[in-house]
Parts: C-alpha cells; sequence; structure tokens
C-alpha cells in the first residue's frame, strides 16, 4: 500500500506534472528550465546519498525503520501540498520546497525496501518485489485516471492550471500510506553485543563489511550506471515527450500508456521473475532500454526538427517496459545478497548507488541537452545502459548469496557466544 501511496509524488511531482510546469510556468524558458531543473533533481539526490547509508544503520541498530518509513512519508506530503504556492516566475520557490521533499520520499524508498527480506525468502524475494512494484504502477492508473477526468471536466489543459493537482498528489500519499502507518510491523532486529554506539561508527563498519561481498559491489558497481539512464528517464519523461509535441492532455493520456505497460510489466515480473531468475529478467530489461534509447537517438539524428510525434508513442512502450522490471529486478537482487541483520544497512547502500546515479546521470543529461543538443544528451543516455549491461555480466548471482549466508552464520555465531 506504501508502494501504491508514494505514487503520486512520482508520477506527478518528479515524472509528469511538476517537471513540465516548472520548466514552462514557474522557470519560463525552455533551456534554462532543463538546466535548473536537472540542478535541482541532482542535488536534491546528492543530499540523499550523503544521508542514506546513515539513515539505514541508525534505523538497524534502533528498530526505529517504521517511524522513518512514515515520518519521511509526511514530511514528503507535507512539502508536497506547499508545491501550491509555486507561482509563475517564483522557480527558486519551487526549488526550495521541491528539492526537500524529493529528500523525504527518496529516503522513504530507501526504508521501504529494506522491509523486503524480511516479508520473503531467496525463492519469493522476486515475486514479492515485484508485487509491490504492481501495486505502485495500480496506483499511478488510479491516479492518472482521477488527473485526466479533472482535466478534461475542469478544463485544467494548461500547465499553468496544474497546481491543484499537487494538492491532489498530496491527499493521495497522505490516505494511501494510512495501511502502512496501522498494520505494519517494526521488523524484528537483533543487536550484535559491542555493536558501535554511533550511527556514523556503524558506517564506517559497514563499508569495511562490504569487502566480504564482492558480488553485491560488483552489482552496485552496474545499478549505478544503468540507473544514470533510469533515474534520467523518470526525471525527463515528461520533458521528452513535449519535445516530441507531446502537450497538455496528451501528455496526461501518454504517461497513462506509459504506467498500463510498466504496471502489465510488472505483473509479469512478478509471476515469472523467480521462474526465469533475477540475472536472466536484468539482462532482458537493459536490453529493452537500449532499444528504446538508441531508437530515441536514431530519429533525433534523423529528423532533429519537429520529429512525428507517433514515434515517441510507439518507443514509450519500451520505456514503459523498461521502467516496470528493471526497478523490481534490482531491489530482489540486494535483497538476495543482503544478510537479514543488516537489510536496512545495505539498502542504504542500495539507496545510495541509485541516489548518487540520479544525481550524476540527470545533471549530466539535463546540461548536454540545454547546452548541446537533444541528439548528444539522447546517445549519452544510451550508453548508460550499454555499459552498465557490460558491467552485469560479470555479477555472479550464486557466489553473492553463498557470502551472504556466511556473513549470517558469522553473526548467529557471535549472538550466541554474546548470550
Amino acid at each position: 500500500m506504501y508502494d501504491l501511496a508514494n505514487q503520486s509524488f512520482t508520477l506527478l511531482i518528479i515524472t509528469l506534472l511538476f517537471p513540465i510546469y516548472f520548466k514552462d510556468i514557474a522557470v519560463g524558458d525552455p533551456q534554462k528550465g532543463d538546466s535548473l531543473w536537472s540542478m535541482g533533481a541532482s542535488g536534491s539526490l546528492f543530499l540523499v546519498v550523503l544521508l542514506s547509508p546513515i539513515v539505514g544503520a541508525y534505523t538497524d541498530r534502533h528498530r526505529k525503520r517504521k517511524i522513518v518509513l512514515v515520518g519521511t512519508g509526511l514530511c514528503c506530503v507535507l512539502l508536497t501540498a506547499m508545491l501550491v504556492l509555486v507561482q509563475p516566475g517564483a522557480w527558486w520557490i519551487g526549488l526550495a520546497i521541491f528539492i526537500p521533499a524529493n529528500i523525504m520520499y527518496q529516503l522513504g524508498e530507501n526504508m521501504l525496501a529494506s522491509f523486503l527480506p524480511g516479508i520473503s525468502t531467496p525463492r519469493t524475494i522476486g515475486r514479492i518485489s515485484a508485487i509491490g512494484w504492481t501495486m505502485g504502477y495500480i496506483g499511478g492508473l488510479l491516479l492518472l485516471a482521477v488527473v485526466a477526468v479533472g482535466a478534461k471536466l475542469l478544463g485544467w489543459k494548461d500547465p499553468s492550471q496544474w497546481r491543484p493537482f499537487f494538492l491532489i498528489a498530496a491527499l493521495w500519499f497522505a490516505i494511501g500510506m494510512i495501511p502502512t502507518a496501522i498494520f505494519v510491523k517494526e521488523p524484528d532486529a537483533t543487536r550484535l553485543p559491542g555493536a558501535p554506539a554511533s550511527a556514523g561508527d556503524r558506517v564506517r563498519l559497514a563499508i569495511l563489511h562490504l569487502k566480504n561481498h564482492r558480488q553485491l559491489i560488483r552489482f552496485l558497481v552496474s545499478f549505478f550506471v544503468y540507473g544514470f539512464g533510469v533515474q534520467t528517464m523518470i526525471m525527463f519523461a515528461a520533458i521528452l515527450a513535449a519535445d516530441f509535441g507531446i502537450e497538455g492532455n496528451r501528455l496526461i493520456l501518454f504517461t497513462l500508456q506509459l504506467t498500463v505497460t510498466a504496471g502489465a510489466t510488472a505483473i509479469v515480473v512478478a509471476k515469472f521473475q523467480d521462474r526465469l531468475g533475477i540475472r536472466t529478467t536484468i539482462l532482458s530489461f537493459l536490453a529493452v532500454w537500449i532499444v528504446s534509447c538508441g531508437a530515441l537517438l536514431a530519429v533525433k539524428l534523423i529528423i532533429p526538427i519537429n520529429p512525428p510525434e507517433w514515434i515517441f508513442w510507439a518507443i514509450g512502450n519500451g520505456i514503459g517496459v523498461g521502467l516496470g522490471g528493471i526497478g523490481t529486478a534490482s531491489r530482489s537482487v540486494v535483497g538476495f545478497f543482503a544478510p537479514k541483520h543488516r537489510t536496512a544497512e545495505f539498502f542504504g547502500f542500495w539507496g545510495m548507488s541509485y541516489k548518487l546515479a540520479g544525481a550524476i546521470g540527470v545533471l549530466s543529461f539535463g546540461q548536454v541537452k540545454a547546452w548541446i543538443g537533444d541528439a548528444a544528451a539522447l546517445g549519452l543516455l544510451t550508453s548508460f545502459f550499454v555499459l552498465g549491461l557490460v558491467l552485469f555480466l560479470r555479477v555472479d548471482l550464486r557466489s553473492g548469496r553463498r557470502e551472504a549466508m556466511r556473513a549470517e552464520r558469522a553473526h548467529r555465531v557471535i549472538v550466541h557466544r554474546g548470550d
């Protein structure tokens, strides 16, 4: 249900409505808007990178995962509602609100993922992760239906009229997270005798522990690189669609198509990922990303000015497939590699890797797009996925799982001796 709830921020604030409102209304200059949006989005992610391992270590030690999850969600809800205050030309107010809102959302995403190993087994982790991802897309479909009907009935077709939708996003998040706040229990955790007293010491110790998890390190490096592309597409999907002439209500319908494709993909992944294997799943989706981004690049090279709108609608299906599958499969790998007594800690590193990837990818893509051109930016985007696939080929899932099991056995020995 939390996956369903926070989809309002992902969809309306990060991907669909607020980027266009910020670029066209709050800034009013397309080139400057691309640059400022990439700097604001990447800046917030850089701050998340600094906070993620500290928050992860703190919550593991003090058993406050649920408190942090709900607390960051409530802060994000409040800040999202405040986006209605962003008037035309007031881009600096928009950034001042969006940056902390995105920090709260991203930290909550990390904490949500850390619950995964405790509610699954190595055999079911892929399916359960995909179920959560599917719930997110179900939420997205329902929310887009609300937005489409509202835009049609109330005549809110122009981006200048979209501010009430930011309040709707906040209310959706607040109401949707109520079941999580009521029913989810704080995961059990056993404290190690003599464990470090501070979160900072725990982070330093966690970094030292990583040397015993070589496959996790290899995966995080690969994930870091192809995460450049995934995060960039999330932040710039609506802007790229607008570049292809998809605007107003058609932009909402395009996002609806994207969400349907992604949701259907997540459902398929939930059913078949554990049978196909995480490795095959990730390689397949990386191939889809490469083909989709490469097709966008080809269109821009062949038809640089006013490319046909229908082409982006067609390629959008590939983007939806990529978005619907790569995230849940990647999250499953971390859960597969993480010892149960350090799940929040390791998912903190996962979140740090993803957010740092977003910070670098979004910033580089946005600046290249603003100052060099769309074709160069799309070429950079495609290269992220190509290199990420090459690096992922070096990851050995069985070896990574054995590393996690060795760490769990060592942990049980230490706890037993402590008792």
